[in-house]
């Protein structure tokens, strides 16, 4: 038995928690996943531009197996500050690997490309991602907003407004509950909608009309499956986190954000290409034991990869207008 999570957001993973914020002046935000206790992780990067930190840490020959946060952040090179914000603020709170008196939170993060959409980005020398990050991670709750807020707030995809959007799904493994939930910062080159209609690449997956009841396809049209590549291309980049209370290795994480690539195919026409960083992480807060490793495993990267295309459809259709960018609801109606 599969169903929505209570709120549809990541945060229905016991011990998650998300902080966003954003600033409207230059058009641009943060967003920081924090587990309430170190949680394993893994990563997997599929586009051809990305921007990260600390990710090489994640590999699964490496020695840290856990990580105390995660920042998905816009601005390009100049987001990556953000995690220092973060670690900031986890030190002061006394969360990280502690070694004598060195306090040492381990923050991977990735960032997406959101510096020509018409805010003002003369900061002068300092960036302001760093202050971004210790905001965003003091705003951290259960609860969020979606659409134009944190790493969404600048972004944009296919030509019209993009934004953050989450998922999630609870599902029984031998009576247990399993819970898998993704958000998503959806700034891709690629486009959410199929040709010629407004309807999302991402409408099998709609659960209890969160995409504001989808139409179906045309039954006769034939789309036209050519794409248009806007120039100047490399401003791109769509970010995802997936948790779950699933408890799993590192290799096993690794594995589930494989699979949960999919769901970025499932959403969003092109993806993974040269000019996106698109990146997946994976946090498991390992609460709950899978009844059968290798069967939990792949159910549960499935359902990851179906939360992450709802996350990413979510982030578009929550969207609002910004400067010259449409939203989808005020382009195709809601």
């Amino acid at each position: 038995m599969i169903r929505v999570g209570k709120q549809n957001l990541i945060t229905d993973v016991p011990g998650i928690k998300v902080g966003n914020f954003h600033d409207e002046k230059i058009r641009t935000g943060v967003t920081v996943i924090i587990p309430e206790e170190p949680a394993i992780a893994s990563a997997d990067i599929r586009g051809g531009g990305p921007g990260t930190r600390e990710t090489d840490a994640l590999n699964s020959d490496c020695l840290v197996d856990v990580v105390h946060g995660i920042v998905m952040s816009g601005g390009s090179a100049y987001g990556l500050d953000a995690a220092g914000g973060v670690m900031a603020y986890l030190r002061e709170h006394k969360i990280g690997f502690i070694l004598g008196d060195a306090i040492i939170p381990i923050v991977p993060s990735a960032i997406l490309f959101d510096l020509l959409n018409g805010g003002d980005k003369d900061w002068a020398v300092k960036s302001p991602y760093y202050e971004f990050g210790y905001k965003a991670a003091e705003n951290v709750s259960t609860d969020f907003d979606l659409g134009n807020i944190g790493a969404g707030y600048g972004a944009v995809t296919g030509g019209i407004k993009g934004g953050l959007g989450s998922a999630s799904f609870v599902f029984s493994d031998d009576g247990s509950e399993i819970t898998v939930g993704a958000i998503a910062a959806v700034n891709s080159m690629g486009s959410l909608t199929m040709p010629g209609s407004p309807t999302m690449w991402a409408f099998p997956y709609e659960q209890d009309n969160e995409l504001g009841n989808q139409p179906m396809p045309e039954k006769d049209s034939k789309a036209d499956l050519d794409y248009s590549f806007e120039l100047p291309t490399g401003k791109n980049t769509t970010l995802v986190t997936v948790a779950t209370d699933a408890a799993l290795t590192k290799p096993q994480a690794r594995r589930v954000a494989i699979m949960a690539q999919d769901g970025m195919a499932r959403a969003i026409r092109p993806v993974h290409s040269p000019f996106d960083g698109d990146s997946v992480f994976v946090l498991s807060t390992g609460k709950c034991e899978l009844s059968d490793p290798v069967v939990g495993v792949s159910r549960l990267g499935m359902l990851a990869a179906d939360c992450v295309a709802r996350a990413i459809a979510r982030g578009g259709y929550q969207a609002q207008s910004l400067g010259d960018f449409d939203s989808y609801r005020d382009r195709y109606g809601s």
